[in-house]
């Protein structure tokens, strides 16, 4: 690869890079939503036990998403600091962060093996479980436990890759482990009688491969960044920054589940088994939006650190503005779309007449700020992208710990529609958090372009 390519980055056109790079990073995003729902759907339609494995299986989410936290821990603040440390030149700096990252991961992966096998059952019954489920989750969880490395690497080190302008080598990642998996679940689970434990096999199989092919990679002929031996001891001069800078997306992604249970436990008391049904379309019809947000800023944090890095003051402003730009124009679409036709998201999840009827005013608030939650998610990345570690930890704790659980206790306190106080908690805290965040960013991204035109001259 020639000098050119290698700082593609920090030349090509700010349009055509985001757009190449956030489209394979969307369509990752897309590809691993649909790994989880097909495991969903094979278990499902396991003869006669299907629905309680569902729910034993469903029980057990929660704790992966907390797996996939700490690799998001390690990732998100490895790669944007990498990156970084490219468009300063520093390749052995890079390469240290990697190695270290790589070494930080196995250490985790093993922490939480042990964790999981040990306190499997006690955790699931505080998630949810009951004594005719729990069965089904100790099957998937404690199989699945013993693939913990290999998620942690396909997750952790698939940054990496991102991080060095290789989004398509990242999108295959997840497409090699996706495609494994759907095809592995009806072998295992029916042909081989497996049932949930034949689901968690399969899974652990796939990212197993993942995990190869990630590693394969960066210690390859390609990459710019390798996995080398002797960056692989840990020095708390690197490791420690890093994971200061991961603990924003750390935070985000470990208390959505934490969330989940509030959520349902306060409908449940108000509401019921219904308003519970509710809040299950929301979240899922909200997660699924924010999917291509959260593509396009992973295609943006690349560019932006990498010319952070390279101190080039105008290719970090022009691919800010356009990613804020891009990620508002969407935004504003799909709330548009939800305001107007939510029958048409709603009816992708159920035909009950009853729970359509509660969904379709619950949707309409639920969301109502999201059309300005292309400011929160974009400002929010830029900060990791930027290596501003502080910042990002104080927004991840904003929006959902100290606004939106306290909110979702206090308002129906107020209100006497119990259940709609409960769903007017998100875009309460959103509206705060995004014009927090914006006035926060505006200060310090003008004051970061103003030091890298001091350091220029």
């Amino acid at each position: 690869m020639d000098e050119l390519e290698k700082n593609e980055l920090g030349t090509r056109s700010i349009g055509k890079l985001l757009f190449s790079m956030a489209f394979p990073a969307i369509a990752a995003q897309l590809i691993n939503l649909l790994y989880n729902l097909v495991d969903r759907v094979y278990i499902g339609h396991i003869p006669e036990v299907g629905a309680m494995a569902l729910t034993g299986v469903g029980v057990t989410f929660p704790m992966i998403m907390l797996i996939a936290a700490f690799a998001a821990l390690v990732s998100m603040g490895g790669a944007p600091k990498a990156s970084i440390m490219m468009g300063k030149g520093d390749q052995k700096s890079a390469e240290k962060i990697l190695g270290n990252s790589t070494s930080a991961l196995f250490i985790i992966s093993l922490t939480l093996t042990a964790l999981i096998l040990i306190f499997a059952e006690k955790i699931l019954l505080v998630f949810g479980a009951s004594q005719n489920t729990i069965g089904y989750g100790l099957d998937y969880i404690r199989i699945y436990a013993f693939g913990t490395l290999f998620v942690q690497l396909a997750l952790g080190l698939n940054a990496f890759i991102t991080a060095q302008g290789f989004a398509k080598t990242s999108m295959i990642t997840v497409t090699i482990g996706a495609l494994i998996n759907i095809i592995l679940d009806p072998i295992f689970i029916f042909a081989f009688n497996m049932g949930v434990k034949g689901a968690a096999f399969a899974t652990i199989i796939s990212q197993g491969i993942s995990a190869i092919w990630v590693i394969r990679f960066l210690t390859g002929d390609k990459t710019l960044l390798k996995i080398k031996r002797k960056y692989l001891k840990i020095e708390t001069k690197i490791i420690l920054p890093t994971l200061a800078l991961g603990l924003s997306p750390f935070i985000m992604q470990s208390t959505e589940s934490l969330i989940t249970v509030i959520f349902n436990s306060s409908l449940q008391k108000h509401g019921g088994d219904l308003a519970v049904g509710a809040m299950t379309i929301l979240t899922s019809v909200m997660q699924f939006s924010l999917l291509p947000l959260v593509g396009l800023t992973q295609g943006a944090q690349p560019i932006i650190s990498f010319n952070y890095g390279a101190k080039n003051r105008d290719r970090v402003k022009r691919s800010f503005l356009l990613l804020l730009k891009t990620s508002l124009v969407y935004s504003t679409i799909v709330w548009t779309l939800v305001m107007v036709f939510p029958q048409m998201f709603i009816g992708a999840f159920t035909t009950n007449i009853e729970l359509i009827n509660l969904t379709i005013p619950s949707i309409r608030i639920f969301m109502a700020v999201s059309l300005i939650f292309g400011i929160q998610i974009s400002c929010q990345q830029a900060f990791i992208s930027l290596g501003n570690a502080k910042v990002s930890i104080f927004l991840a704790l904003l929006r959902k710990l100290i606004l939106l659980i306290p909110l979702i206790y206090i308002l129906p306190m107020i209100f006497e529609n119990k259940v709609r106080a409960i769903f007017l908690a998100e875009p309460v805290a959103d509206f705060i958090a995004v014009t927090v965040t914006g006035t926060i960013f505006a200060i310090q991204f003008k004051k970061i372009l103003n030091d890298m035109s001091l350091d220029k001259a």
